[in-house]
Order: structure tokens, then sequence, then C-alpha cells
């Protein structure tokens, strides 16, 4: 008898691609040489740690300025980055600099990797994704190392303004403040600091917009036109930004715990920061377990929506978000057809947005429910963590040190189906099934 072969297809390639750049990340955080102490990382430790990185989410079991050396800082850095990227971009850009062709079948896995609709023009937008991530990533490095000579001496001011750079644009929590502020203290130090904030937002914003929206954004000065897609990851991202803005600062502005000892200008900046933070960036300027509950379901809410398509970001994505709040404003409407910036959206979309989010929703609860099975904490606790994997954000209420080993395997998985996307991960697992052409009498339900 034949043994079955699991055809190695686009959605597989992508997954075991990230699983080995993870154990890659694994075995190198393992070594004695990674840790300040010389003794090597527990190994659940290390792939927790590795997989948050690839996955680039910012949970975090050790704190990464005070128990990692620089070789193990560096690695997790590297991590993010090629995490960010994407191994196919990483892989393409090594075949690009030693001359070799890229075929028909690298083609579709970097259309994969990217969302891209067709299969033309992926090289040069492969050239551009890393153009403009080295570019973006050196002017915030070089702003915050101007900043940071004021407090830290000059080596230490580049080394953490070029790392927080990257973990800002790669919406990577990872942060170096343990070493000077205490550990897990993220970037509190700097909540009404204008420079750092806003360059940190800045970084975060544009690496959840997506590479084909920042490409129009620099070409819109020849083009004067936005595509549909720039238009509605714009305006949904713009509205989410200033509608948590203002919820979070009416939420918090008397909590003496986070905003309520600040003036008013730190109070608007540190409510602002709390907005584009649970879209996938992990960083916090205040303490996020001295949050009010209310707040936490509305970061949970944040969270989930999360980035938009090819980008850095987890989540759902702002689009799957607007293409579903679309849909429901059409059928209060009574309208057939589901309609955005005067364009008719196809029913095909409906189904994916509706499928994405049904099979997000139901990884974290279940996650969620497994979890409060196992530990001690408070349900909202733990659907905070879930969520906060999902979305790739990296935000916790302070529970992750203190979860067990089967909680971090749940949240490690969580991180890698938000990080490779739901639907690629779903459709790595599906088994490839011939689609049936024959069609079944219809008949209505009631529903409602």
């Amino acid at each position: 008898m034949k043994l079955p072969i699991v055809r190695l297809t686009p959605s597989r390639i992508l997954v075991l691609g990230f699983v080995a750049l993870i154990m890659v990340g694994t075995l190198l955080l393992s070594l004695p040489v990674a840790s300040v102490s010389g003794r090597p990382l527990r190994f659940v430790d290390a792939l927790f740690t590795a997989t948050s990185a690839v996955c680039i989410t910012g949970l975090v079991v050790k704190d990464t300025g005070t128990y990692f050396s620089q070789f193990g800082q560096t690695v997790i850095i590297l991590l993010v980055q090629i995490g960010g990227l994407g191994f196919m971009t990483m892989s393409t850009l090594f075949a690009i600099l030693l001359g070799k062709k890229i075929g028909l079948k690298e083609r579709v896995l970097i259309q994969e990797s990217f969302n891209q609709l067709t299969l033309s023009g992926l090289v040069r937008l492969i050239r551009n994704v890393v153009l403009v991530t080295l570019g973006l990533e050196f002017i915030g490095g070089l702003l915050l190392s101007l900043r940071f000579l004021a407090d830290f001496p000059p080596a230490r001011a580049v080394a953490f303004g070029f790392f927080h750079a990257i973990a800002s644009f790669c919406n990577a929590g990872f942060d170096l403040f343990g070493q000077v502020y205490g550990p897990f203290n993220s970037i509190t130090h700097y909540v009404a600091d204008w420079l750092v904030v806003l360059v940190t937002s800045a970084l975060i914003v544009l690496g959840g917009l997506g590479f084909p929206v920042i490409m129009e954004l620099l070409t819109y000065h020849r083009n004067k036109k936005f595509s549909l897609h720039t238009k509605v990851v714009l305006k949904i991202t713009t509205m989410l930004i200033i509608v948590g803005a203002v919820l979070m600062l009416l939420m918090e502005v008397n909590n003496q715990n986070t905003l309520g000892g600040l003036g008013p200008s730190g109070k608007i900046l540190g409510a602002f920061f709390l907005s584009i933070t649970p879209r996938t960036a992990g960083f916090s300027t205040v303490d996020a377990g001295q949050l009010r509950v209310g707040t936490w379901f509305l970061f949970i809410i944040l969270m989930f929506i999360g980035g938009s398509p090819s980008s850095i970001s987890g989540g759902i994505k702002t689009t799957t978000f607007g293409l579903v709040l679309a849909t429901v404003i059409s059928t209060i409407r009574g309208k057939m057809d589901v309609e955005l910036f005067e364009r008719r959206l196809p029913v095909d979309l409906i189904f994916k947005a509706l499928t994405i989010i049904t099979l997000g929703m139901g990884w974290v609860f279940f996650v969620t429910l497994v979890m409060s099975l196992i530990e001690p904490f408070e349900f909202i606790n733990l659907f905070f963590e879930a969520m906060s994997a999902f979305g790739t954000v990296g935000m916790t209420t302070g529970i992750t040190r203190e979860l067990s080993d089967l909680s971090l395997a749940l949240l490690m998985v969580t991180m890698f189906i938000g990080r490779v996307g739901v639907m690629t991960v779903a459709f790595a697992l599906a088994q490839g099934r011939e689609q049936s052409t024959c069609k079944y009498l219809e008949e209505r339900i009631i529903i409602g």
C-alpha cells in the first residue's frame, strides 16, 4: 500500500516556515550564553519567548532587559524582525541578492503570505517592503536614540533607540527598560513624554496599516487616488483610534493608578497611546494590571480587531471588521448588496469575514475555558490574556509568568494562529476535497 503523502500547499509551507523559525529561535535562546546568569533557559520558557518574538506578540515569562544577555536580546530582536517581515520575504530577499530567479511557486507563496489578489508585481513588492521597513525603523531608531541620549550613555541610548524602533514597527512589545526602571515596566517611565510616545505610536500605526497601504500613501502624490482597500483601512483605523482614545480617557481619567495622577496633556497623551497599543503593539505607558475592568473589556474588543491585512499585526483585521459592520448596516437598511465607498462587495468576502470571526472567537473562547479550569485567576484576566495572544498584542494584566505550562502551550498556539492567520492555519489543516458540482434545493429557515 502506498503511504499517503501530505501535499505541501502554500498555506502549509507558510505554517511550516514559521514553525521552523520558532524552533531555531528556541534552540538559540536555550543556550547558556543567552542568559545573564549563564544558565540555560527552561525549554518551555525558551519556546514561549521564541514564539512570542516570531509571532511579534511581546508576552514574556522572563524580562527581556534583565534576564537575557546581549546575545539573547540580539536573538530576540532578530526573531522579531524576521517574524515581522515574514520568512517568505526574507527568503525572497536572499534569493534576489544571490541573483536567483523567483519562480511561479515562490510567487504563489508570496501571494499567500501578503494576501495579494494577483501574482503581478510581487518581487517589486518584496523590495519595497524591505526598503520601507528598514527606512522607517532607521528614522524611528534615530529619533528615539537622540531622545534617550538625555537619559543614558551614547552606546545604550543607540541600542535602546533602535531596539525599540524595530519592536514598535513590528508591533512587538519587547523592551529593554527593565535594566533601568525595573523588570516588566515596559515604557511606563515615558507616559508623558511626547517624543517617545508619538514616535512609538507612529511606528506602531504604520506597521499595522499593511504594506500595500503604506505604498499607496507614499505614491499618492503621483496617483492622486486610493484603492478601496486603502480607504477602508484608513477609515476603520482612524475611527478605532479616535473612539478608543475618547473611551479610554473617560474610563481612566479618575483612576489614580493610571491616568488620574497625570496633568491634562499627560491624560490626553496616555489615553491616545492606550487606544493604539491594543492594536497588536504590546507596549504600555501605564500598568495594564491597574486599569479598570471596563477598560480591560474595551482592550479585548480592540485586540480582537487588531491591525490590517498584509501587515505585521494580528487579530481579525480592520477590513474584516469593516466588512461585517457594512453587512450589518446594509441588512438593517434592507439592502441586498453590501456597499463601501460606492462599491459593491462580493458575497464570498462576506463568507470569509464571518468565517474568520467565528473561528477566531471560537478558538479564544476555547483557550479561555480551558485556562479557567486549571488556573486560579479571574475569568476576565484569562480572557484578556488569551485575546492578547490571539491579537499578537503582548499586553497582560500581570499573570503571564505565573501560568502553568499547559496554559503557556495554549497561548503559544494562539499567538501562532494570530500571526499566521486563522484562515491560513485552517487551510493548512484542512484536507483538500473536490468541490461538488451539484446544487441542492433552496429552503429557508427562521432566524433572529
